[in-house]
This record gives C-alpha cells, sequence and structure tokens, in this order.
C-alpha cells in the first residue's frame, strides 16, 4: 500500500551504505531483528530503505541531534514530503539540487528561458557568476537592445513586457544610407501594418526587469558561483559548481555567452572569425526630437547606426577599424564628440555624448552543434552575429520561445526533456534561422564597408532597386521583425 511519509534531505554527505544501514536502524527505532533493504526511487533519484519486515509506516525521528555520528556529516537538514510509492516506508537522501532544466548563464537570455519555462511549471536552476542584485542595481550606460515586433510577443508570453514598455522607444521608421550617396533604403512601419518596427531598450531596464520577475517568481538562481564540471549517469547531468554545491538536471542549456565554459565542456566546436572592425557604443542627448526614426549609415570604415531612445536621446553603435577606434576611444572628451559629430551630422541639431564610452572587438561565432547528450546552446553560446543588423538578442529570444516550447511539450507529455529526439528538433528549427542571419550580416559588412568604386556603384543601386520593390521590401521587413518563418507559438502571441 502507498504511504505518504516523511524524508529528511542530507546535503553534501558521502557515507558508505553500511554507515546508512546503522543510521536508519537507530534513527526510525526499529528492532534489531528488523529487516532493511536500499534501494533508489526513480522520481526523487534518491537513496531509498526500505523496510520489509516492519507492520508500521517507518518513522523518522526529529531528534537527529541524539546521533552524534551523524551530526559530524549534517550540513542542512530539512523536511520534504515524499511522493506516493510501491514501498511502505522510505529514508531518502539528496545529495544534490534536482530540477528539470538547469541554465548555465542568467544573462537576458538565460533569465528569459528561466521565466518562460518557470511560468509553465518546469522545475528550473539558474547558474550565473554574477548576482541579481547587481542586475537590479544597473544604472543607464549608454548601452541597449533592439527588439523585434516578434520579440516583443515572446516577451509579452513570458510577462515581461509590461515591465519594460513604459521604457522602450518605438521605432517607426528605418532610413539607410551608403556615405554621401543620395540613393537609400525607407522602411516604414506603415507599409507593414501600424504598430512599431521595433522597440530600442535600454540594457539596464532591461537586467532591472529580468531581476525583479526572477525573484518574483522564486526562481532558484545559484548566483556568484561557475560550473566547473560536468558527469552524466542513470539519465540525467550531474553540475558540479565552484561553491563545492551540485545540481542534477535532465536538460542543461548553456546560455553562458560566445566563451561559453559549458559548450567547451561537453565539446562542442565552433566556427569563428574576427572583422578587422570594434564596436564604439555611447549615447547622445540632441537637441531635435528624433520622430522613432533609427538611421544606418554604411561608412568607409563600417556601420553607423543612430538608435532611438527615450527622453530624446539616441544611441550610438559607432564601427571603425580596430587601429582607428583604438586612437579614437583614446580622444578627451571634446575631441571624441567632434569625431562623433563629423559622422552623426547636425539633422539633430547640437548632440552631446551622456554616457561612458564602451567598446567591443567584433566577430562571428557560430556552433557546429546545438546540442550535445543533453545538453542545448540558446544566444550566444550557439551563434554570434555581426552587430550591423541588431538582430543578436532578437535571434537569442527565438532560441528561448522555440526550446521552451519542446520542453514544456515533452514534459506535459511525460516524456524527457533532455531526449535526444527532442533536442535534434531543436537544432533542426532553429539553426537554419541562424545561419541565414549569420551569412547576411557577415555578407552586408563585406559588402558595404569598403571604398571600392565599383561595389560602391553596384550597392547603392541595389539600395534604390530594393526601396521601390513593394512586396519585397515587405517582405525584408517582416522578416526583420521576426515575423516571418516557422515560429514558435510564443512569437506567434500564443501562450506556451
Amino acid at each position: 500500500m502507498s504511504v505518504r511519509t516523511r524524508a529528511v534531505c542530507l546535503h553534501n554527505l558521502n557515507l558508505p551504505k553500511e554507515s546508512w544501514y546503522h543510521i536508519v536502524q537507530k534513527t526510525c527505532q526499529f528492532r534489531p531483528c528488523t529487516k532493511i533493504e536500499l534501494r533508489r526511487i526513480i522520481p526523487h533519484s534518491g537513496l531509498a530503505f526500505d523496510c520489509l519486515s516492519h507492520s508500521r509506516p517507518l518513522y523518522i525521528s526529529p531528534y537527529f541531534y541524539a546521533l552524534k555520528c551523524l551530526c559530524l556529516f549534517l550540513k542542512h537538514c530539512a523536511e520534504v514530503p515524499l511522493d506516493s510509492a510501491p514501498a511502505r516506508s522510505h529514508f531518502v537522501i539528496m545529495a544534490a539540487k534536482q530540477c528539470d532544466v538547469a541554465i548555465v548563464g542568467g544573462g537576458m537570455v538565460g533569465l528569459s528561458l528561466a521565466l518562460a519555462l518557470n511560468g509553465a511549471g518546469v522545475a528550473v536552476s539558474v547558474i550565473e557568476k554574477g548576482a541579481l542584485r547587481e542586475m537590479a542595481a544597473a544604472t543607464f550606460d549608454g548601452r541597449g537592445t533592439a527588439i523585434a515586433a516578434g520579440s516583443r510577443r515572446i516577451l509579452e508570453g513570458i510577462g515581461l513586457w509590461t515591465a519594460i514598455a513604459n521604457e522602450a522607444e518605438p521605432i517607426f521608421e528605418i532610413r539607410v544610407a551608403d556615405g554621401a550617396s543620395p540613393l537609400f533604403l525607407h522602411y516604414d512601419h506603415l507599409d507593414v501594418g501600424k504598430g512599431p518596427l521595433g522597440w530600442i531598450v535600454e540594457n539596464a531596464h532591461m537586467r532591472r526587469a529580468l531581476s525583479s520577475a526572477a525573484t518574483a517568481a522564486q526562481l532558484m538562481v545559484f548566483e556568484q558561483t561557475s560550473l566547473v564540471n560536468t558527469s552524466q549517469a542513470s539519465g540525467k547531468t550531474s553540475l558540479t559548481l565552484s561553491d563545492g554545491k551540485t545540481v542534477e538536471a535532465r536538460l542543461v542549456v548553456a546560455a553562458d555567452g560566445r566563451q561559453s565554459s559549458l559548450r567547451d565542456m561537453v565539446g562542442i566546436e565552433t566556427v569563428q572569425w574576427l572583422y578587422p572592425q570594434t564596436g564604439i557604443v555611447c549615447a547622445v542627448e540632441h537637441e531635435v526630437p528624433h520622430q522613432g526614426i533609427a538611421h544606418e549609415h554604411f561608412l568607409k570604415a563600417g556601420p553607423f547606426a543612430i538608435l532611438p531612445m527615450t527622453q530624446n536621446r539616441s544611441s550610438i553603435v559607432w564601427t571603425e577599424g580596430t587601429d582607428a577606434a583604438a586612437s579614437i576611444l583614446k580622444m578627451d572628451d571634446i575631441a571624441f564628440g567632434t569625431a562623433l559629430h563629423e559622422r552623426f551630422g547636425d539633422f539633430l541639431g547640437d548632440i552631446r555624448v551622456c554616457t561612458h564610452r564602451w567598446s567591443y572587438p567584433l566577430s562571428a561565432v557560430h556552433a557546429k552543434s546545438y546540442v550535445a547528450p543533453r545538453v542545448a546552446l540558446v544566444g550566444d553560446a550557439a551563434h554570434g552575429i555581426h552587430p550591423i543588423a541588431g538582430q543578436g538578442f532578437n535571434l537569442g529570444l527565438r532560441d528561448v520561445a522555440a526550446l521552451a516550447e519542446i520542453i514544456v511539450d515533452q514534459l506535459r507529455l511525460g516524456v524527457d526533456p533532455g531526449d535526444a529526439a527532442a533536442l535534434n528538433r531543436y537544432e533542426n528549427w532553429r539553426k537554419p534561422d541562424n545561419m541565414m542571419m549569420i551569412a547576411a550580416t557577415d555578407l552586408l559588412n563585406r559588402l558595404f564597408s569598403n571604398d571600392v568604386a565599383p561595389l560602391r556603384m553596384a550597392r547603392d543601386a541595389g539600395l534604390a532597386i530594393v526601396n521601390e520593390l513593394g512586396p519585397f521590401k515587405r517582405l525584408l521587413m517582416r522578416h526583420a521583425m521576426g515575423l516571418v518563418g516557422d515560429l514558435p507559438r510564443l512569437a506567434r502571441g500564443e501562450p506556451l
């Protein structure tokens, strides 16, 4: 007969089997002749002792301090309910945090996935080298993220959009020009509907919203620790952390960026290349309102983007050659402002740099495989692209929506979320979209980041032709908005 009893959860203990026989015999007040058998309870993945000759349910004495031998090893003690199992009595030793999905990396992509899964009832843990309080304390630093229309649907589906909506500046138009050429490409939101093409959100607002949502949802987050080792056994992956803790999950997700440690540990190789360019990022205040218009100027050294932000500010993503960028970053504020104004122009009146300058070398990376046994890659751990189109985070969110859908569907069917067939479905779903964007951004950067006369004439003519091809231009716009292709439920505005 199934019995619901109590069990004691003992963490980080490594006692031989004979010692546990002795402890159970003494603690449970059995007669010396009582037979005890060791077995495994699959639902809890823990050790269990069955009392085979006792007529009443096993009683776990609350007075563990009386057993001095046990107290020497006991670090944490908590009473946990034990689900029904086909045995009369159980004593369970849980040596690690158990969950369905463990996510390595608590950045914007990792926490988005955690919130999506948690909202669907999936047991999830996050491993993050930083601290949520640091994310919550983030202040404006000039860096922003482009949120496409399809990505907004995903953020709405996981309950995050309402927290950032008032801080999101809509993009109504995008104007693309090649240097001083009079030919251009113009995207207008009215060509594809009434809503904006996308939004720009300060990274600080995104981090605060994610941190607050994770706290409100009581996510299990292992903070200020990192992954040091992985191993697999019995249908699960065990993760050893730098603080000595252990997490066990049926599926582990790498969301720890381009230099993913988990990706390296499981042996997934990457293809990557460096561009001879550096990205310089800052924000400016300007005299004339931007009217929600984003500008992309293709200059000889690389693209120069002006992205609308709230409070009459714009985010600057300035691509320069590596050597030139090093010189620009050494300039004082006055000289830097002058160099910026030469590229920015005066169409928004007087401008003033209002944040710190950030810089990073530009590169692209793509994992040869998005999956390994019980491991999946999302976001920059799977693919990192040139920022020319502002699509990096949007690709990561589509990874989140696709993987969350597969995991939730697996669990609803009572199937293992780390099943190889399920992971292959995820890879086959997301890889084509990501590879196409990597190829497109790489081609655009190589095509426009030069001053070769024949190429300049060809690309200027191409911009003008696309601008006049209404159906084709609308298709490109909808694709950039994340509204084209085999979309996950969240990206279609449907619940997970």
